[in-house]
């Protein structure tokens, strides 16, 4: 087995802009800072994928339609994801609520247990991680940072062999994951969350008893290889109809 690196790449986080929804590539921002409280639709009419650093994840911007009673956001179209040759056969969907400055993380499931992973926040806003531990990767060893909130109608795509965390910026944080496969406790494992140069925005978050005691990424011995996406079948692109018009 390789033995995972920890690299230190430049700091990357995904922040919303308009230009390319909710998302940019290449520009830093003070993590200790909060986002500013401002609540917008989508200005988009389907699912849109936005390719990461780190090869196979995909920052996953949701269409938004707001209205007098409040918003209507689609989250998840099958079809899209499997035309972007991403797993979307999820298995379990959980979700957790988080008080501030709570880190969760960095969490994965090893084979045969490992899964994908589609995640957003319906309430609040977190500092979302990825770190790549799939030998054979172009990414293998680095991370990067996501900004996900119920503002921003945005989520993250992972797939097999990503481990993953957030901080909550703003509380109560109401985090919902999608997983390809259950949960199982037997092939449950994590990195510490302070081991591989992330740029958390807090020291002293508050953290589990589990998760502070999970080993530091130089001396955990990868399972994971790297498997490139492909598209699952031939898809067409639907055209915008009544779906974007909440019920």
């Amino acid at each position: 087995m390789a033995t995972a690196v920890a690299t230190q790449p430049p700091k990357r986080i995904l922040k919303p802009t308009w230009s390319s929804p909710r998302t940019t590539s290449g520009s830093e921002r003070d993590l200790s800072k909060p986002l500013h409280p401002v609540a917008y639709a989508s200005p988009i009419r389907a699912i849109q994928f936005t390719a990461t650093k780190l090869a196979g994840c995909f920052v996953v911007q949701f269409p938004a339609f707001p209205d007098s009673r409040g918003f209507f956001v689609k989250a998840f179209q099958k079809s899209l994801f499997e035309a972007q040759g991403l797993e979307a056969d999820f298995a379990e969907v959980f979700y957790t609520t988080s008080h501030k400055r709570v880190l969760r993380g960095m969490h994965f499931q090893v084979p045969p247990s490992d899964h994908a992973k589609l995640v957003y926040c319906t309430s609040g806003s977190i500092c979302d991680m990825a770190l790549d531990l799939r030998v054979g990767s172009p990414s293998f060893g680095q991370h990067e940072v996501y900004e996900l909130s119920e503002r921003f109608n945005n989520a993250v795509f992972l797939p097999r062999g990503i481990a993953h965390g957030f901080y909550v910026r703003e509380a109560p944080s109401v985090v919902v994951y999608h997983v390809t496969t259950e949960h199982n406790p037997a092939h449950d494992q994590g990195i510490l969350w302070s081991s591989f140069g992330a740029p958390w925005p807090d020291s002293n978050p508050v953290v589990s008893a589990r998760d502070a005691a999970f080993p530091a990424l130089d001396g955990f011995r990868s399972p994971f290889r790297y498997v490139p996406n492909r598209p699952i079948h031939a898809h067409t692109p639907p055209t915008p109809d009544s779906e974007g018009h909440a019920p």
